[in-house]
Parts: structure tokens; C-alpha cells; sequence
């Protein structure tokens, strides 16, 4: 079974989004989800818990202790999770000016756009609602603690889009103490970022975890302590070259192991659809051969399956080139199943943790926005307030959709 990342037709994506939405639209009509407070159009699910409240108090009851102190790391994370992400996005703009090849791709997650392989499809539509349950339920059971009245809590689904949503009363949450607020606000994004490192711990001896946080920042660090030298493991090695190809007549040869493509570090095969080849246009490819670095001009081909799709010329080891030190869990990729769930667990890792970060961006929709909107509200007058969050909405949005903005001007949008 080939190891990587499997990129399909936007066609059969939309064929599998609409026959799993065709699915859970009649699932929830056989049953008869409409009298247990599901709203169900052709379009949309949406259900609400108007007695979420009690629930949250059983639970708190026995856990109330750990519930003040997870409530109160949740604000000192709140700030962290905020400047890290800030930080992360500021670094990352300025790496496309100043060093390019440090820059990371960030392209949104828009199942049958930028998701087309049904395997991340049904992973990514899996793995959403479990992250939904623990940013909101995380969110309710805090309001609870500081007892702050939630009028309904519950999730909604449009099509592929999944939402979840827990509404405190707007009078108890405005003048609830300052303190309360921000734990309540910050804990949704806590509980995810949480969520993620024990998935993490689960998953840091998977190779294919070990390819995912290789490009983050501290990600070698993390490498250098679980896996084999990434130094003497990146790369791609070439175990056949087609012939008649661009790569073959500029030189390339079997066993040279692709380090770079056009400025872009190559570090596992999925780092090969980064640069965005185009049929015709010729690149610049490094190999290590015989440990020395060497250039190739390269004339892109086309892709037999698709004609806009280029391609080097290679057929390459499908290995993952991440080797773990410490096997206490065995993750067997060559097995079928095994991969699948490995698939699974790193959708529900990805999403917990950047949902997590982001959600403490300083944006209108997001937590943060109303993180730092309840710091500063009755601190200065009304007008200054709205001016003060106008400014900070404005500078977040230009370096959030910038970091976007470049990467598609890289590299277009990349697909998996």
C-alpha cells in the first residue's frame, strides 16, 4: 500500500460529501430527530439542548476542584495560546520576504477544495465533531463553575460545515466578574490545545506524526528527542526514473534523494506538492548523491492523469522517512487499518490544536476578540473601547488573511 497522502478528483470529493450528507439528512429523518429539538432542512441540521445546564452541574459536582483549576490555567493560556499564534503569523510573513524557503503554506480547509482525497474527507468529518463536543462542552462547564446561566447549547451541520455553539445569558455574562469571563472565554481553546498533546502523546511515535510537526516552529526539536536525526533522514529517494522525462535528460539519477524543488525544503514526499509544478516551466531540483549536493534544471512534464498537474519525472519511495527511537506503541503503516486510524488520530490532532490557537486570534467571530474586549471593556470609555478593538481586529485580519494571501501567490492552493 503506497504510504502517501492520496489526491483525488474535487468530483469525487463532492460525490462523497454529498453522499455522506445524503446519509445523515436521511438517518436524521428515519429517526425522527425533529421531536428531540433537531431543526432538519435539505441543507442544514441544527440541534439544541435547552437543558445543557443540567448536565453540567452533575458534572461539576464531582469534578469541581479540577474544573477551578483547569478554569484558571485557561486564562494564564489564554494569553499564551494568543501570543504564540500572533507571533507564529508574524514570523511566518516576514520569512516570505526575508527567507522563503522558511515560509509555511497556509491553505484553508475546504472539504472537495483543498480536501479531495475521500480517506481526509471522512477523516476531517469524523474527527470534527469530537473537537466541537470538547471546545463547547469545555466553554459550558466553566460558565457553570462561575455561574453564569447557559440558555442552550448544541451543534449544527451545513452540508460539510460543522458548528457547535454554547449561548451564556447575555446579562449574567456582562456583568459577571471580569475574571469569570475570561475563563469562560478561554476555555474552549484551552481544552483543545490540552486535547492535542495527549493525542500528541499518543501519536509521537507515528511516523506520520513525526511528518506533520516537522515544519512547525520547535517541530526538529521534538524530532531530535523521539525520531532518528532528521538531517540524515529528510528527503525523498528516488527509486526509478521515467524515462524520457525532464528529470532523466537533465541527469538525475536512481538512488539521489531529493532535498529541494524550486527553494522548497523537502523533507518527506508531501513537501513535493508544495512548490505547485506546472507543466513546462523548469525548476531547480537539489539531490544528495554519493553525500554531496548537486542542482538539476529540470523540465516539468505532465501528469497522465492530469494535464495541469506537473511532475519531476521520479517514481519515489513511498517510506515515511520518520523513524521513532522509542516504539512504546507499535504503528505498523504498513497495515491497512493501522493506517487508517493513524489518518483519523492526526485529523483530530490537527484540528484540536490549531482550532485551539486560532480560536484566541483577536477576530470579531473568534474567541479572542472577546478575550481582549473583556480586558479592556469598563477599563476606558464605550468610544475608546470600539476604536481600540476596530484597530486590533483590523491589524489581526491583514497579518491572519496575508499569511493566506501569500501562500496561495507561492504556491496556489494545495490539495491532499
Amino acid at each position: 500500500m503506497e504510504l502517501d497522502f492520496i489526491v483525488s478528483g474535487p468530483y469525487q470529493a463532492a460525490i462523497v460529501l454529498l453522499i455522506v450528507w445524503g446519509v445523515i439528512f436521511a438517518t436524521a429523518k428515519a429517526l425522527k430527530l425533529e421531536r428531540f429539538g433537531v431543526t432538519l432542512k435539505p441543507y442544514s441540521l441544527v440541534y439544541k439542548n435547552y437543558k445543557i445546564q443540567t448536565t453540567l452541574t452533575r458534572l461539576l459536582g464531582r469534578t469541581r476542584r479540577g474544573i477551578r483549576v483547569f478554569a484558571d490555567v485557561s486564562v494564564i493560556a489564554g494569553f499564551l495560546m494568543m501570543g504564540y499564534v500572533f507571533w507564529f503569523l508574524i514570523v511566518n510573513m516576514s520569512n516570505y520576504f526575508v527567507e522563503p524557503t522558511e515560509f509555511l503554506a497556509m491553505t484553508p480547509v475546504i472539504p472537495g477544495v483543498t480536501v479531495t482525497s475521500w480517506q481526509h474527507i471522512l477523516s476531517f468529518l469524523l474527527a470534527i465533531p469530537i473537537v466541537l463536543v470538547v471546545h463547547e462542552g469545555a466553554h459550558g462547564i466553566v460558565a457553570t463553575l462561575e455561574k453564569i446561566k447557559i440558555k442552550t447549547g448544541g451543534f449544527g451541520v451545513i452540508i460539510a460545515l460543522f458548528y457547535g455553539f454554547v449561548e451564556p445569558d447575555e446579562k449574567e455574562f456582562d456583568s459577571a466578574k471580569k475574571i469569570s469571563k475570561l475563563r469562560l472565554i478561554s476555555a474552549g481553546a484551552t481544552a483543545n490545545v490540552i486535547f492535542a498533546f495527549a493525542l500528541g502523546a499518543i501519536m509521537i511515535t507515528n511516523p506520520m506524526f513525526g511528518g506533520v510537526i516537522a515544519p512547525l516552529p520547535g517541530g526538529e526539536s521534538v524530532l531530535g528527542l523521539f525520531y532518528e536525526s532528521p538531517e540524515v533522514r529528510e528527503g525523498v529517494l528516488i527509486v526509478e526514473i521515467i524515462e524520457g522525462s525532464g528529470a532523466e535528460k537533465a541527469g538525475m539519477q536512481k538512488n539521489d534523494i531529493i532535498i529541494n524543488v524550486d527553494g522548497v525544503r523537502i523533507i518527506s514526499a508531501e513537501d513535493l506538492s508544495k512548490p505547485g509544478l506546472k507543466p513546462g516551466q523548469t525548476v531547480d531540483v537539489t539531490v544528495l548523491r554519493d553525500g554531496q549536493e548537486v542542482t538539476f534544471p529540470v523540465l516539468i512534464m505532465a501528469s497522465p492523469d492530469d494535464p495541469e498537474r506537473g511532475l519531476i519525472g521520479i517514481m519515489r519511495d513511498t517510506a515515511i522517512p520518520f523513524k521513532p527511537i522509542y516504539n512504546y506503541i507499535e504503528w505498523d503503516l504498513k497495515n491497512e487499518m493501522v493506517y487508517y486510524i493513524s489518518l483519523y488520530l492526526l485529523w483530530l490532532w490537527m484540528i484540536s490544536f490549531f482550532i485551539g490557537i486560532i480560536n484566541m486570534l483577536p477576530l470579531p467571530i473568534l474567541d479572542g476578540g472577546k478575550f481582549i474586549h473583556s480586558i479592556i471593556d469598563k477599563k476606558i470609555s464605550e468610544k475608546l473601547v470600539n476604536g481600540t478593538m476596530i484597530a486590533v481586529y483590523a491589524v489581526t485580519f491583514i497579518v491572519f488573511v496575508g499569511n493566506i494571501a501569500l501562500t496561495y501567490v507561492k504556491d496556489g492552493w494545495f490539495t491532499i
